[in-house]
């Protein structure tokens, strides 16, 4: 099971050495590529950490919105949503370039990813932006959803995704942020989602059981005890 975690968003978990802390534990990264953080240095930077280290590398593109962390819907048409992923894309895989390394994937941001996981024109216009730069790109999507159909009716390769940081509701979907059970922060019960995730299946807020079939496990880099939580997660699921 691949264990992914998105990176290069913040300089403060750069500077505490969370990041790299994290590749420790996770076997790919997901680079916020300037869209809702990170900027050319920083992208060199996880370039080289994961490189040295040998984790996969994947492009992190979220709505161009800096502001409010990509983390909240923006209206654009199509065409202009195609253009930011592609660009967003396209600058990473370029700073590998220059640095000899290859992405393996790409992984939408926030809201963009929530959005994607029910309105098929906005996972459309993402994944017609990977095959532009590269149509061999894996694409992360939520397990279940209906972006992987999209992606998969493209002809992209998939990663059904699950969060062993985040919980979920009776739909499948993940909990909104906004309240304050969104985020599981303790390493001991994320473990336990993630090994009940192996099993194929979550326990949602309202304790419903939902069915989980994921090739690949997220811990955010900015969740509480992050590292903690990347540790107790790979060690229940080795």
């Amino acid at each position: 099971m691949d264990i992914n975690s998105d990176m290069g968003e913040l300089n403060r978990l750069l500077a505490d050495r969370t990041y790299e802390k994290l590749m420790d534990h996770v076997t790919s990264i997901n680079v916020a590529c300037g869209g809702h953080a990170g900027d050319e240095a920083m992208m060199t930077v996880m370039v080289l950490m994961a490189k040295e280290i040998g984790v996969n590398v994947g492009a992190h593109p979220g709505y161009p919105d800096k502001e409010n962390f990509g983390r909240i819907n923006m209206d654009m048409d199509g065409n202009q949503l195609l253009v930011s992923v592609r660009d967003q894309i396209q600058l990473l895989v370029d700073i590998g370039v220059d640095n000899g390394l290859e992405l393996t994937h790409v992984k939408p941001h926030g809201a963009l990813y929530n959005r994607a996981v029910n309105d098929e024109e906005v996972a459309q216009s993402i994944g017609e932006a990977i095959i532009q730069v590269n149509p061999a790109l894996k694409v992360m999507g939520l397990a279940g959803s209906q972006m992987l159909t999209v992606f998969d009716a493209l002809g992209l390769d998939t990663m059904a995704e699950a969060f062993a940081d985040r919980t979920y509701e009776s739909d499948g979907t993940l909990r909104d942020r906004k309240f304050d059970d969104a985020l599981i922060t303790n390493p001991e019960k994320a473990a336990l989602q993630a090994k009940m995730m192996m099993k194929g299946k979550a326990i949602a807020v309202d304790g419903s059981e939902v069915p989980i079939d994921a090739q690949t496990l997220c811990i955010h880099s900015d969740t509480p005890n992050a590292v903690a939580i990347a540790r107790a997660v790979r060690e229940e699921i080795k």
